[in-house]
């Protein structure tokens, strides 16, 4: 069993590494595509173990920086807003398991999107509205398959995200979905309430299209609280 002191060096000798790699990612010494160098050219040039070069890659897959998979090298991933939020991914679905973290992510949601669809009844152009029209046939033809009805709410919320033309907005609205989904899965869902659903993003939809943001707020805080309510039945206070 190995003492402290060899426990610390290894852990000191894996942070080196990592930082190193990191740096070179950012700089664009290595960039997006190329692969790792071998493991054994790494021992040999920083000077440390298979497993200390096994626990940094390990780090680097967790950061989202690279993509390694068993018995190839590991690929450098470019970094993107997709990834820095996918680094806190964990962090965040540990925390809204906690009490009142699944109502705090929502109300959350709530603010951003209330915020969307104002700016999309200010500024959304014609390709845009027509997206969104094509979202909601897609979520109307939907409404007896829950499954599908699920994807396509999702994909009509997408639209939201989309329409300020702000990279980092997508990434949000794929995180919302992952860290939420387990819940919404498991929420009962029957033709009828999928069809309040529908025609709740439909009000929403037409207040965008009469450019009206007081009305596009009102009717996706509607939207949301009943929703909100659906999870109250479904799992309480969580």
């Amino acid at each position: 069993m190995q003492n402290l002191s060899e426990a610390t060096q290894k852990k000191r000798a894996a942070d080196r590494l990592i930082r190193t790699f990191e740096q070179q990612i950012i700089d664009g010494t290595l960039k997006d595509g190329d692969p790792l160098p071998p493991e054994r050219e790494i021992v040999q040039e920083y000077g440390v173990s298979r497993t200390v070069v096994r626990e940094a890659v390990v780090a680097l897959s967790n950061k989202g920086l690279v993509e390694a998979k068993p018995r190839f090298r590991p690929v450098v991933r470019k970094p993107g807003y997709d990834t820095a939020i996918e680094t806190v991914g964990s962090v965040v679905e540990s925390l809204i398991r906690q009490s009142g973290g699944v109502r705090n992510l929502f109300d959350l949601r709530i603010m951003m999107e209330a915020a969307l669809v104002r700016e999309a009844a200010l500024s959304a152009n014609r390709d845009q509205i027509s997206q969104m029209k094509e979202a909601l046939a897609a979520n109307e033809a939907a409404i007896e398959d829950s499954e599908l009805f699920y994807e396509t709410d999702v994909a009509f919320h997408g639209v939201l995200y989309e329409i300020p033309e702000n990279a980092v907005l997508p990434s949000i609205h794929k995180a919302y979905t992952g860290w939420l989904s387990h819940h919404w899965r498991q929420m009962p869902r029957l033709a009828d309430r999928n069809r309040i659903n529908f025609e709740s993003h439909s009000r929403i939809f037409e207040a965008i299209l009469h450019r009206d943001p007081d009305e596009a707020e009102r009717a996706l805080r509607k939207h949301m609280s009943d929703a909100w309510q659906q999870v109250r039945v479904t799992f309480g206070e969580i």
